[in-house]
């Protein structure tokens, strides 16, 4: 299915969620490794891909240098970049699909994921969608209580996580 870039946001206010940049890199990839390593660590258990297939300065490089990488990811950014979502393709006519959502752990609890997740509701409601979509690992409890909280719910459609014995859940909202 074809990539969909989001053109026109809401920007909410006060909270300052923006247009991920080339500067934002080094923030953003700090964040998704170090917020995926306390995560999935406990649950995957396999200190090779935490420590050394997930490697910050690489995919630091890869958003500095690649602009379709950027391409609707956006950052909360109130003078600290905190965390970062990212829209992925249409799964569906009108459904939008949330592709990734990290706070850093540092800086989770204070309302940040919360920010995210409205602006990304937000986004999906004004472009009409109808509906939207994530997939999350069946065993991140942390991750699927925060979703259910903003009436996020499972389809009971699931796929195993290639490479492991996990499996992801597939949750919509209506």
């Amino acid at each position: 299915m074809p990539e969909q870039t989001i053109k026109n946001h809401p920007t909410p206010s006060p909270v300052h969620i923006r247009p991920m940049t080339a500067g934002d890199a080094s923030r953003v990839a700090e964040i998704l490794i170090f917020a995926k390593r306390t995560a999935y660590r406990p649950i995957f258990r396999n200190d090779y891909v935490s420590f050394q297939e997930m490697n910050v300065l690489e995919l630091a490089l890869s958003y500095r240098d690649c602009a379709p990488m950027r391409n609707d990811v956006f950052v909360y950014d109130d003078g600290i970049v905190r965390g970062m979502l990212s829209i992925g393709r249409r799964c569906a006519p009108g459904e939008w699909l949330l592709q990734e959502l990290y706070v850093d752990p540092f800086f989770q609890h204070q309302g940040v994921g919360r920010a995210l997740m409205e602006y990304f509701l937000s986004c999906a409601s004004n472009a009409g969608c109808s509906q939207a979509s994530l997939w999350v690992l069946e065993a991140n409890a942390a991750a699927r209580q925060f979703y259910e909280s903003f009436g996020w719910h499972p389809t009971g459609e699931r796929r195993l996580q290639p490479g492991t014995d996990q499996f992801l859940l597939l949750y919509r909202t209506t």
